[in-house]
């Protein structure tokens, strides 16, 4: 049976609060043992780290929530935290346990304000998804349109910035946060932004009209509509709109030719995005894409939209073509416009940058289809991640662009988990010289 869920501002600060003292506490005995060492003990500091890592995943996804989809955040910001933690909020991106089913009806008549049985001919109890601040439930409205109805978990949004503080102050203490405080305030500054934006359900409903007419001349997406009677701050109704999630995409139903062209129109799809729309889908992880043999695909879940500044689409353009063309010292340059590069250090040895050009632009530079499904760019990535600390001085997190290169990473990990085999040159140089 599910756990009664923390609601109270209050309660949920006392539970980050334990949580905090109990990886302070950790970090103070792991910070005891060095003194008595003679040698750095790598294995008991990564032990110490998985601990605290542990105890605050555990929280965040009992808790739900702000902190919940910070900590989803961080598990795929390598740069943000030490390995250890990043693990151990993996299993934070899986489906989160279901909030009790009175819970919801109570949020979705205090919203819409009628009892369910006047709003629905039926409401299923069992949930459709559960997710980091909502909860979606199939239904069926009065006039026999199949919907379903995404419900805000009470208490998230009322909670987000007391619950962000404490989640920073957690790492702060156990050692985790790995970057200057300067960096930390800006990174937490735009989760915050983006948070704020996906906590307000008609702000969601808006980018969705907005998507779905970006995308309107493109019949193979699809993006559910909005049923505005049934929707407000807090739940969001929609349309049915179903598809295979990508563990259904099998080879019995979907053929190579057929996974090829679904990988050609998420590429469309992405460049679109950020070189015409200037505007991008923000969470690209599995669950919110849905494939169907023909081709089409399903776009879901559009709270976490960023909306790009010109000169850091502009700057974005610059920095890829430099990186093709192998001109590393415009890519210094450009790399400093976007913000990743502190523009008062000296500049970088371009052996560094051509290491990282090799590793990650090879999809794009050969008109020979590229096998994802054979990729291992992540693994070339992680074993440079050492490199990283030469240059610690010298780069920063790059907020204006992080939900780029988030997006990136999102559409590379579902090209290969779909196997795709596809050359990208062609069409990634057509969208540069735009």
């Amino acid at each position: 049976m599910a756990k009664k869920p923390v609601t109270s501002r209050s309660g949920r600060f006392l539970k980050l609060a334990g949580m905090t003292a109990s990886v302070a506490t950790e970090y103070a005995g792991q910070k005891a043992r060095g003194l008595f060492r003679t040698v750095d003990d790598e294995g008991a500091k990564s032990e110490s780290y998985t601990r605290m890592a542990s105890q605050i995943a555990d929280t965040l996804g009992e808790m739900k929530g702000a902190v919940m989809k910070v900590g989803q955040i961080a598990s795929q910001t390598q740069d943000f935290l030490p390995k250890e933690f990043s693990d151990a909020l993996e299993k934070l991106q899986k489906e989160a346990p279901p909030m009790p089913f009175e819970v919801i009806l109570e949020q979705v008549e205090s919203e819409l304000g009628k009892p369910v049985s006047e709003l629905f001919e039926y409401l299923q109890e069992t949930p459709y998804a559960s997710a980091s601040i909502g909860q979606v439930h199939r239904a069926r409205m009065h006039d026999g349109t199949d919907v379903i109805v995404k419900v805000q978990y009470p208490g998230v949004d009322e909670s987000c910035d007391s619950d962000l503080k404490q989640l920073r102050m957690a790492l702060k203490l156990g050692g985790l946060l790995k970057m200057p405080k300067e960096s930390v305030d800006l990174l937490f500054g735009e989760i915050r932004e983006r948070l704020k934006e996906e906590l307000d359900y008609e702000n969601e409903a808006q980018n969705l009209k907005i998507f779905g007419e970006f995308h309107k001349d493109q019949p193979w997406v699809i993006i559910p509509k909005v049923i505005d009677s049934h929707s407000t701050r807090r739940v969001l109704t929609l349309e049915l709109v179903e598809g295979d999630h990508i563990s259904k995409v099998t080879p019995d139903r979907y053929s190579q030719e057929t996974l090829n062209l679904i990988g050609h129109r998420i590429f469309t799809i992405m460049a679109d995005q950020l070189f015409r729309f200037q505007c991008i889908h923000g969470d690209p992880h599995a669950g919110n894409f849905a494939y169907r043999p023909d081709g089409t695909i399903v776009m879901y879940d559009f709270g976490c939209v960023k909306k790009l500044k010109p000169e850091i689409v502009e700057a974005y353009r610059k920095a890829l073509i430099s990186a093709l063309e192998e001109d590393y010292s415009s890519l210094d340059q450009h790399l400093i416009d976007l913000g990743a590069r502190v523009g008062s250090q000296p500049a970088i040895d371009e052996a560094y940058y051509a290491m990282w050009r090799d590793i990650l632009i090879v999809p794009f530079v050969d008109d020979e289809p590229y096998d994802f499904a054979e990729a291992d760019i992540h693994k070339q990535v992680a074993a440079k991640t050492s490199t990283v600390f030469k240059y610690l001085d010298s780069f920063k997190p790059p907020v204006e662009s992080i939900f780029i290169d988030r997006m990136i990473a999102g559409h590379y990990w579902m090209l290969k988990r779909l196997g795709v085999q596809a050359a990208f040159k062609t069409e990634l140089e057509k969208y540069l010289q735009s």
